[in-house]
């Protein structure tokens, strides 16, 4: 559930957790990433490929179901009673923690949960999972946590599953969390997803899952099907946006034929969008004559009577419109960041 704090609400809650951030931050796990400064998602995925390295190649996936909405607030303000003896600060925290949630129309108090969107809800969700880090930490579990996505790296399939058992049983039984048992088990690091990588080989090499660049071709389906009556060079920068954006996300993967795939898939739909935005024989013979190819050449082009996406990647669109002339247009080359 969203919870959306006042502005006044929201400076309060901001100072609370800084605060707490600069109470409990040196006693987090140094394997504890997300909502801390200078350990973000790109480190966790670093030292999931040393545990990969190292040998760990049995990855436990623990799945904490729903979990900013079934913190359990009785256990939170137990644990922030033992290190907070302003009592006043206390009492405003359970406050916060138990803002009103808007469902069907109706107003009802928090009963657990932290309400997303508040400042509070980050930190408040280290502490609530610390213990855990520090159940795994105490048996000599490794493991990497970015904010509620765990991951626990064990040597063989035998220990993966015994860790399973009994990390789940401490999350259940001793968190009061739910684990998702049909998105958690023991996985081969390929098999795996983790902050929108998978891993490879005996290195653990750091790859973009399948599900990211699925996820990113439908970010683009999206921009090139709102594109039609715009122009192509504002199309361009919609689409350069969002690539530099993914790129820099996904810049441990190394696999540049991946990036050259992308970029002639995003050059064709670009085509794609020029050759329908063309519309008439006519306006496509005088705008390839234009271009370069010779008139005859451009006139057979002009009455192929083929679909937009065969001529998309036909040779006269791609010589009309080559690499260079989308990279003068400010068309961003996934390939060449490489």
């Amino acid at each position: 559930m969203l919870g959306i704090p006042t502005v006044q609400d929201r400076v309060i809650q901001q100072a609370i957790a800084q605060v707490l951030m600069r109470h409990y931050d040196p006693t987090f796990s140094e394997f504890s990433y997300g909502f801390r400064e200078g350990r973000g998602a790109r480190d966790a995925i670093a030292q999931t490929s040393a545990y990969i390295k190292e040998g760990r190649n049995w990855i436990v996936e623990m799945d904490l179901e729903k979990f900013f909405d079934t913190v359990n607030h009785d256990r939170l303000m137990s644990r922030l009673e033992r290190d907070i003896k302003d009592r006043m600060l206390l009492r405003l925290i359970r406050r916060y923690l138990r803002t009103g949630i808007l469902e069907n129309g109706l107003i009802s108090a928090r009963t657990e949960g932290t309400p997303q969107g508040s400042p509070l809800s980050p930190i408040l969700s280290l502490i609530v999972l610390d213990e855990l880090d520090k159940y795994l930490e105490k048996r000599g579990i490794a493991f990497c946590r970015y904010a509620d996505d765990c991951n626990l790296y064990m040597k063989s399939q035998k220990a993966g599953e015994r860790a399973f058992e009994n990390t789940t049983r401490f999350i259940e039984e001793t968190l009061k969390l739910r684990v998702n048992r049909s998105k958690s088990g023991v996985f081969r690091p390929s098999k795996t997803k983790f902050l929108g990588y998978t891993f490879v080989g005996t290195t653990g090499a750091p790859r973009a899952h399948k599900t990211s660049l699925t996820r990113l071709k439908d970010k683009l389906k999206v921009i090139f099907r709102r594109s039609r009556g715009t122009s192509l060079k504002f199309t361009i920068s919609r689409v350069s946006q969002l690539l530099r954006g993914w790129r820099a996300y996904f810049a441990m993967d190394a696999r540049v034929e991946i990036y050259r795939e992308l970029d002639i898939h995003i050059r064709r739909h670009l085509r794609k969008l020029i050759w329908i935005a063309w519309k008439k024989p006519k306006t496509r013979e005088t705008a390839l004559i234009r271009r370069g190819l010779d008139s005859e050449r451009a006139w057979k082009s002009s009455v192929n009577g083929r679909g937009a996406w065969w001529n998309a990647g036909a040779l006269h669109m791609r010589h009309a419109y080559n690499n260079n002339c989308f990279r003068r247009l400010g068309l961003y080359s996934l390939e060449l960041q490489y």
